[in-house]
């Protein structure tokens, strides 16, 4: 057979583990110290209040999003007016909103209902400070809201006016009145289920606004929803911020919750009978230690002034169930070792497999988080920093605090001295094994010198094993797997764009309610789009210039979203100049005659009414710029609003390659939020391309093994595919918060998977089942151990009332359930398809004899071979492998040499093969 091991990196990182590992042993104390002195980094924390960074759209919003690129092209060329226009904010301003229902939420255009609507518009008004020191205004007067002007504030013309949908004498009634039902063939309405008013703020006055929003929010958090007639949601232009940084202070009560369940599951998995060998301290001191890793690796990031997302706040959640996963690793290879041998040397064996492990594990979790660095969100930026640095903390922890408390429980153990009360206790015996728990302890497995098989080791290798490496076992895994496959990719063409912006907010939050109630009665109309023209050279003047901007416009207006009614679909300062050019008979082909009268129109009733004084940068006689709207409606849902922002940049991308190029910018303040569809997508997917790879040569380098390497890499797509799939059918969107944790999945996906090859390559069975089972029996119940304290870590969060740390559990259940299913069912089972490297010759060398007797076989052999490894001169025989020409094969390892050897029976004499691989 070929040698295809790869072992040039993994070799000598075992034998550098197994030193470091006898120098912990040697002097745990030291390494103690200096871990707790470590821990001095946590006063970082100090600084935390400073810097937080909860900013929605700096932290949920992409850094160079084109929207804000097409911001400041507009605050440039169109500067925002003194004179307020709601059409014309590049932000989303200042303000408070009302919306309003009867109790019924049937028809709330009635004389009753609008009493009270007017009068509660003026309690609003008087709220501390006066609304009208603070209001944006234009023309000298408040901003008012349509409806109430079209009622002169009188709820009896209620009764005599038609109010006219969605425009009335030029007012555009879309955003005013919800829920609207108009008579047949008519724009007049019969009723409407909602009134929604707006109170916006002079932006200029910040302090003297806050102050008037917080008692915008008092009033209503006082006033009863449900009075004799009116049931109000409400909403501020700051009330998306404040939830969410009060969602923030709501989880930090269940990290206490948390930390504790982990405690408790931790000592529950490393809790003996035996009052020696019990390991509570160690379960302790490995929740302990990724407690610590969390304190040192966010005090650094905070001493180096890194900005705090609340994002972050998950990652102790994270860190604790990642530490708690590889104390479990290092506990099942400390077992694994003799316990009559000394501690220095039963630490260096624990490093030696078990460090290696942790390494490559927590190399691909840091990869992975490196590497979502490159995202363009600052959320996922400033989690995926503090994620990464905790995790290298929770390695040099685990390697050092927690290896230096291995010890010292070691050196406990090896004096057979009582766990809670240090003090020696007789040593169980066969006789006294099970007699008293309390007073007597050491057991250990005399044939093997090891700590005693718990029930759950013996039933994954006495059970499980042999039972999941039958064929038909096999056949039904392929089965079941091709089900999850065939669910998963089902699920992954289910998969929802985009953040909503409730979900910011706590559930049940007045937030949640308004939006809600946003959805339900205003989602007629979408945004009113700006189309900005910031071409110089273009002739505004010639027919021929005009006809192609008529041509590019009219591409916009056949857009799916744009509004098919006339009278509100475009507002256009050039078409109502052109109408006003042909009123008083001006000819507005001539360059000089229509830069001439461009003033007057502005400043006529029709130009003011429209305030197109804002729409033209007309100066030195010179169009610098200019701005026309197109109305969108049913922008509803999220993939609504991912394929207006798309078409609309598109078409005006179209209008580039027209005769006269028309060169626009189409904006709205929302684009900013809408950004994300347009990244969301190709940037989790380069991520997970990019990791994959990453994993894969990390895989190769440290697992000596290409093929076993090559199924860790499949085990990252297969994870991966399966959370993307389940998170959908379980309603979760992708937005930059599952992304985020995608990128967590890319890296654990690894870690069970990468475990249990690592195990089988390293198992000294022969055949790739035996190696299946043996890989099983040593890291079975680990995985069981790590998956269920990691779920243990992040189940609290699903109590969380917010969306963003529900989301997490979510998606982290996801990770680790389908991570697990794979380290114990699929990968073992994949596994054993393609063999394995370096399996046992079959050609026979240079025999030994071990004994004279001729003659011994069967039962008689198996014998010997027992006796002699009892001897210690063989250790690890195992059962019979690779018959072969009536040749019996057995593997083994002489504890002489520390090689591996292949014992043979042939004619009756026991021989060994100094070529065993």
């Amino acid at each position: 057979m070929p040698k295809c091991k790869t072992n040039c990196i993994e070799r000598p990182l075992s034998l550098a583990f197994e030193k470091l590992g006898r120098v912990i042993g040697s002097h745990p104390c030291a390494f103690l110290l200096a871990s707790c002195v470590t821990a001095a980094l946590g006063t970082g924390f100090i600084f935390l209040s400073k810097l937080e960074a909860n900013n929605i759209e700096d932290q949920f919003t992409p850094v160079n999003g084109p929207a804000k690129l097409e911001r400041e092209i507009v605050r440039k060329h169109l500067p925002q007016s003194e004179e307020f226009s709601l059409l014309r904010l590049l932000s989303e301003g200042t303000y408070a909103s009302l919306i309003i229902t009867d109790v019924n939420r049937t028809n709330i255009l009635t004389d009753k209902a609008f009493k009270d609507i007017i009068d509660l518009d003026r309690k609003v008004k008087n709220i501390n400070v006066t609304f009208e020191k603070l209001c944006a205004r234009r023309k000298g007067k408040c901003m008012s809201n349509p409806i109430l002007d079209v009622l002169n504030y009188n709820s009896s013309e209620i009764n005599s006016i038609s109010i006219k949908y969605p425009m009335h004498d030029g007012t555009f009634m879309g955003t005013s009145l919800g829920g609207v039902d108009l008579k047949a063939k008519s724009p007049d309405i019969t009723t409407a289920k909602a009134v929604r008013l707006f109170y916006f703020l002079n932006e200029k006055t910040k302090k003297a606004n806050s102050e008037w929003l917080d008692g915008f929010l008092e009033f209503f958090s006082n006033y009863s929803k449900n009075t004799s007639s009116l049931q109000v949601s409400y909403l501020t232009s700051e009330s998306r911020q404040e939830e969410l940084e009060a969602t923030l202070d709501s989880v930090i009560p269940l990290f206490s919750i948390t930390y504790c369940l982990a405690i408790s599951i931790a000592v529950f998995f490393c809790l003996r009978l035996d009052c020696v060998r019990t390991k509570v301290w160690i379960a302790v001191a490995g929740v302990l230690s990724a407690g610590m890793a969390v304190l040192v690796s966010f005090g650094l990031l905070l001493l180096c002034g890194t900005p705090f997302s609340m994002t972050v706040a998950t990652v102790p959640f994270l860190i604790l169930g990642i530490g708690v996963d590889d104390m479990f690793i290092m506990i099942a290879c400390w077992q694994k070792t003799r316990v009559d041998i000394e501690v220095e040397e039963r630490l260096a064996e624990t490093y030696k497999e078990g460090a290696v492990s942790i390494t490559i594990t927590t190399l691909t979790d840091v990869l992975s988080f490196y590497i979502g660095l490159s995202t363009p969100f600052r959320s996922v930026q400033s989690f995926c920093l503090y994620a990464s640095t905790a995790i290298l903390f929770c390695y040099v922890f685990n390697i050092t605090f927690f290896g230096a408390c291995l010890a010292l429980n070691g050196r406990r153990e090896k004096g057979n001295k009582h766990w809670l009360t240090c003090m020696e206790v007789p040593k169980a015996t066969g006789d006294n094994a099970t007699g008293n728990i309390c007073c007597v302890g050491g057991a250990y497995n005399e044939n093997t010198g090891t700590d005693l098989e718990t029930p759950m080791d013996l039933f994954f290798k006495k059970q499980y094993g042999p039972f999941l490496t039958k064929t038909w076992v096999k056949v039904f895994v392929c089965v079941i797997y091709s089900g999850y496959l065939a669910v998963s990719i089902y699920g992954c063409f289910q998969l929802q764009e985009g953040l909503d912006l409730k979900n910011l907010a706590a559930d049940g939050s007045y937030v949640s309610i308004y939006y809600d109630d946003e959805d339900t009665f205003f989602s007629n109309y979408g945004p009113n789009i700006m189309l900005v023209m910031t071409d110089e050279r273009f002739q505004y003047w010639n027919s021929s210039d005009r006809d192609h901007l008529d041509k590019c416009l009219k591409d916009f207006m056949n857009l799916s979203e744009a509004s098919t009614d006339s009278e509100i679909a475009q507002i256009s300062w050039l078409h109502a100049y052109k109408q006003y050019g042909k009123e008083v008979g001006l000819n507005l082909n001539n360059e000089i005659m229509f830069k001439r009268n461009l003033t007057d129109f502005m400043l006529s009733q029709y130009g003011s009414f429209y305030d197109f004084d804002q729409d033209v940068n007309f100066t030195n006689n010179q169009i610098l710029a200019s701005r026309m709207f197109i109305q969108t409606v049913n922008i509803s849902t999220a993939v609504k609003e991912k394929n207006m922002l798309r078409a609309f940049r598109e078409t005006a991308e179209n209008c580039e390659k027209l005769p006269t190029p028309i060169n626009l910018t189409v904006y709205h303040p929302m684009f900013i939020y809408f950004d994300q569809y347009a990244v969301i997508v190709s940037t989790t997917i380069q991520n997970v391309i990019v990791t994959t790879c990453a994993m894969l040569l990390i895989a190769l380098l440290l697992i000596p093994n290409p093929i076993c390497s090559a199924w860790v890499t499949f085990a990252i797509a297969s994870v991966f595919v399966g959370v993307a799939g389940f998170m959908a059918l379980w309603g979760v969107s992708l937005d930059s918060i599952s992304m985020i944790i995608l990128i967590i999945c890319i890296g654990f996906s690894v870690d069970f998977s990468a475990h249990i090859s690592y195990a089988f390559v390293s198992s000294k069975e022969c055949s790739a089942n035996d190696k299946a089972i043996d890989a099983i029996y040593n890291l079975g119940y680990p995985v069981i151990q790590g998956a269920v304290s990691t779920i243990a870590g992040v189940i609290a969060l699903a109590a969380a009332e917010s969306y963003i740390f529900r989301t997490f559990f979510k998606i982290m259940f996801l990770v680790i359930l389908i991570g697990a299913v794979h380290g114990i069912a699929f990968i073992p089972v994949f596994l054993t398809f393609f063999g394995t490297c370096g399996k046992t010759s079959h050609h026979k060398h240079g025999k030994h004899k071990l004994s004279p007797d001729q003659s011994e076989t069967g039962d008689r052999y198996d014998q010997k071979v027992a006796t002699v490894t009892n001897q210690n001169v063989f250790s690890q025989t195992k059962t019979e492998c690779i018959p072969q020409n009536n040749v019996r094969y057995y593997c083994a390892i002489d504890c002489r040499t520390g090689m591996r050897v292949l014992i043979a029976l042939e004619n009756g004499a026991l021989s060994i093969d100094p070529d065993c691989y």
